[in-house]
């Protein structure tokens, strides 16, 4: 049976199409992320005096750690997600997304190092990133910072292997800007906003404390 994945002649023997359209896809993937983001965006606001900047990182750890820990994490423990019969929602978003980058439903071993990465380690270090904020623990800003750059060092090892491998793992010019650019833009413009916040906090904190050691 034939796949919509690219390059053609990518073998995939017990594919089983697509059951879901794109809609039943994204709309119960977007409409849960932002019952997510406005929950804890209400939730952090019984959390004493957190400014409206904390507020917003809160939701956005809490997303990404939800989204690293389940969408990811059932990819990297799935491997046979695209030949289930009966398949449930998360390996319908996998084959939906692989017409963006068919190293997905490929399991290029490259693409799952840095997913299974990114589930174990960066899923859990951004829901506790939530927890610091909320508690203002002394580590907030450097866990933040580590956790950036995790992220942004996962994002460079996948687009430049992508580079090196071909660049041409995507159905349709739509999917490629959609899925492979789209869907992955916001794990590198935030996570580099939020590094540089970091940084500079950390630097105050040591300016500070140097002065108070003179």
């Amino acid at each position: 049976m034939g796949h919509p994945y690219a390059p053609a002649e990518l073998q995939l023997p017990g594919f089983v199409p697509l059951q879901l359209s794109q809609g039943e896809i994204l709309v119960p993937y977007l409409g849960t992320s932002l019952f997510v983001i406005l929950a804890v965006w209400l939730i952090s606001g019984r959390c004493g005096r957190l400014s409206k900047t904390d507020r917003l990182l809160m939701c956005w750890w809490a997303f990404t750690g939800l989204t690293h820990i389940i969408i990811e994490g059932t990819f990297v423990f799935t491997p046979h997600f695209f030949k289930r019969e009966n398949p449930n929602y998360f390996d319908e978003v996998w084959k939906e997304y692989s017409k963006g980058d068919s190293r997905y439903v490929a399991r290029d071993t490259a693409t799952l190092t840095v997913e299974g990465i990114t589930a174990v380690l960066e899923g859990p270090a951004s829901l506790l990133a939530v927890y610091a904020i909320a508690s203002r623990k002394s580590y907030s800003h450097i866990l933040q910072f580590t956790v950036c750059l995790g992220q942004l060092y996962g994002c460079l090892v996948y687009f430049i292997t992508a580079y090196l491998d071909g660049f041409n793992f995507w159905a349709s010019p739509f999917y490629f800007w959609a899925y492979f650019i789209g869907a992955n833009s916001s794990w590198v413009v935030i996570p580099i906003l939020i590094a540089i916040r970091c940084w500079k906090k950390i630097c105050a904190a040591v300016q500070v404390e140097k002065v108070k050691t003179k």
